[in-house]
Protein backbone atom coordinates (compact mmCIF):
# COMPACT_ATOMS: atom_id res chain seq x y z
CA UNK A 1 0.00 0.00 0.00
CA UNK A 2 2.79 2.54 0.71
CA UNK A 3 3.38 2.47 -3.46
CA UNK A 4 0.94 5.46 -3.30
CA UNK A 5 3.59 7.71 -2.16
CA UNK A 6 6.97 5.72 -2.99
CA UNK A 7 8.70 7.07 -6.13
CA UNK A 8 11.93 6.79 -7.73
CA UNK A 9 14.09 8.66 -5.42
CA UNK A 10 14.20 7.99 -1.95
CA UNK A 11 13.58 11.09 0.45
CA UNK A 12 17.34 10.93 1.76
CA UNK A 13 18.52 10.90 -2.24
CA UNK A 14 15.76 14.01 -2.18
CA UNK A 15 16.98 15.32 1.22
CA UNK A 16 21.19 15.17 -0.79
CA UNK A 17 19.88 16.65 -3.80
CA UNK A 18 18.27 19.85 -1.92
CA UNK A 19 21.24 20.31 0.29
CA UNK A 20 23.54 20.52 -3.06
CA UNK A 21 21.30 22.99 -4.81
CA UNK A 22 22.32 26.09 -5.77
CA UNK A 23 19.00 26.91 -6.61
CA UNK A 24 15.75 25.70 -5.25
CA UNK A 25 13.53 26.29 -8.70
CA UNK A 26 15.93 23.95 -10.94
CA UNK A 27 15.47 21.40 -8.25
CA UNK A 28 11.65 21.88 -7.95
CA UNK A 29 11.88 21.55 -11.92
CA UNK A 30 13.90 18.50 -12.00
CA UNK A 31 12.02 16.85 -9.42
CA UNK A 32 8.12 17.77 -9.93
CA UNK A 33 7.15 14.33 -10.37
CA UNK A 34 9.00 13.43 -7.14
CA UNK A 35 7.12 15.75 -5.59
CA UNK A 36 3.21 15.27 -6.13
CA UNK A 37 1.29 13.34 -4.46
CA UNK A 38 -2.09 11.36 -5.29
CA UNK A 39 -5.31 12.86 -4.22
CA UNK A 40 -6.77 11.23 -0.88
CA UNK A 41 -9.90 10.24 -2.84
CA UNK A 42 -7.68 8.92 -5.34
CA UNK A 43 -5.73 7.27 -3.11
CA UNK A 44 -8.92 5.86 -1.12
CA UNK A 45 -10.33 3.96 -4.78
CA UNK A 46 -7.15 2.76 -5.16
CA UNK A 47 -7.30 0.88 -1.32
CA UNK A 48 -11.17 0.16 -2.00
CA UNK A 49 -10.00 -1.79 -5.21
CA UNK A 50 -6.88 -3.33 -3.69
CA UNK A 51 -9.61 -4.75 -0.60
CA UNK A 52 -12.15 -6.01 -3.00
CA UNK A 53 -14.46 -3.84 -0.65
CA UNK A 54 -17.75 -1.53 -1.16
CA UNK A 55 -17.90 2.09 -0.07
CA UNK A 56 -21.28 0.75 2.10
CA UNK A 57 -18.66 -1.76 3.34
CA UNK A 58 -16.55 1.33 4.82
CA UNK A 59 -19.71 2.80 6.18
CA UNK A 60 -20.39 -0.07 8.26
CA UNK A 61 -16.95 -0.42 9.44
CA UNK A 62 -16.70 3.20 10.19
CA UNK A 63 -19.34 4.11 11.90
CA UNK A 64 -19.23 7.33 9.70
CA UNK A 65 -22.68 8.33 8.25
CA UNK A 66 -23.04 7.33 4.34
CA UNK A 67 -23.22 10.56 2.56
CA UNK A 68 -20.37 12.41 4.72
CA UNK A 69 -18.26 8.87 3.31
CA UNK A 70 -19.26 9.43 0.17
CA UNK A 71 -18.60 12.53 -0.32
CA UNK A 72 -15.02 12.41 0.82
CA UNK A 73 -14.31 9.70 -1.94
CA UNK A 74 -15.42 11.73 -4.57
CA UNK A 75 -13.18 14.47 -3.18
CA UNK A 76 -16.29 16.84 -1.96
CA UNK A 77 -14.94 16.84 1.73
CA UNK A 78 -11.68 16.60 3.74
CA UNK A 79 -12.13 14.29 6.38
CA UNK A 80 -10.54 15.63 9.93
CA UNK A 81 -7.89 13.30 11.16
CA UNK A 82 -10.66 11.22 13.59
CA UNK A 83 -12.38 10.95 11.15
CA UNK A 84 -9.86 9.28 8.03
CA UNK A 85 -8.45 7.39 10.88
CA UNK A 86 -12.46 5.78 11.67
CA UNK A 87 -12.22 5.52 7.62
CA UNK A 88 -8.95 3.38 8.07
CA UNK A 89 -11.01 0.99 10.06
CA UNK A 90 -13.77 0.48 8.30
CA UNK A 91 -11.36 -0.44 5.25
CA UNK A 92 -9.63 -2.66 7.35
CA UNK A 93 -6.66 -0.94 6.81
CA UNK A 94 -2.89 -2.17 8.14
CA UNK A 95 -1.28 0.55 10.81
CA UNK A 96 1.10 1.24 7.70
CA UNK A 97 -1.69 1.87 5.61
CA UNK A 98 -3.51 3.96 8.06
CA UNK A 99 -0.33 6.51 8.01
CA UNK A 100 0.20 6.32 4.10
CA UNK A 101 -3.36 7.80 4.35
CA UNK A 102 -2.88 10.35 6.92
CA UNK A 103 0.30 11.68 5.02
CA UNK A 104 -1.76 12.31 1.80
CA UNK A 105 -4.39 14.24 3.97
CA UNK A 106 -1.45 15.97 5.12
CA UNK A 107 -2.53 14.84 9.00
CA UNK A 108 -0.23 14.28 11.33
CA UNK A 109 0.57 10.43 11.57
CA UNK A 110 -0.16 8.04 14.60
CA UNK A 111 2.52 8.63 17.08
CA UNK A 112 3.28 5.92 19.27
CA UNK A 113 4.12 8.58 22.62
CA UNK A 114 0.77 9.75 22.55
CA UNK A 115 -1.24 7.58 24.80
CA UNK A 116 -4.67 7.75 22.23
CA UNK A 117 -2.57 6.95 19.57
CA UNK A 118 -0.46 4.14 21.00
CA UNK A 119 -4.15 2.85 21.72
CA UNK A 120 -4.99 3.25 17.94
CA UNK A 121 -2.12 1.82 16.65
CA UNK A 122 -2.35 -1.27 19.24
CA UNK A 123 -5.87 -1.89 18.01
CA UNK A 124 -4.86 -1.53 14.37
CA UNK A 125 -1.82 -4.20 14.87
CA UNK A 126 -4.51 -6.41 16.26
CA UNK A 127 -6.77 -5.82 13.50
CA UNK A 128 -9.80 -4.85 16.17
CA UNK A 129 -13.12 -3.76 14.83
CA UNK A 130 -13.72 0.05 14.74
CA UNK A 131 -16.09 -0.52 18.05
CA UNK A 132 -13.46 -2.70 20.10
CA UNK A 133 -11.16 0.27 19.74
CA UNK A 134 -13.97 2.88 20.90
CA UNK A 135 -14.18 0.62 23.97
CA UNK A 136 -10.45 0.51 24.38
CA UNK A 137 -10.16 4.51 23.83
CA UNK A 138 -13.50 4.74 26.22
CA UNK A 139 -11.89 2.94 29.07
CA UNK A 140 -8.83 5.06 28.80
CA UNK A 141 -11.17 8.15 28.70
CA UNK A 142 -10.09 8.83 25.41
CA UNK A 143 -12.59 10.47 22.42
CA UNK A 144 -14.24 7.83 20.27
CA UNK A 145 -13.90 7.37 16.60
CA UNK A 146 -16.54 7.49 14.04
CA UNK A 147 -20.19 8.91 16.23
CA UNK A 148 -19.69 12.59 15.93
CA UNK A 149 -21.08 14.47 12.92
CA UNK A 150 -18.86 17.04 11.02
Amino acid sequence: MNTLIQKKKSTEELRHEIKSATDIEDYLIQNKEELQLPHLSDALHLMLSQKEISRADVVRGSLLDRSYVYQIFSGQRTPSRDKLIAIAFGMHLSDAQTQTLLKLSHNQELYARAERDALILFALQREMSIMETNDLLFTHGFTVLGTTQE
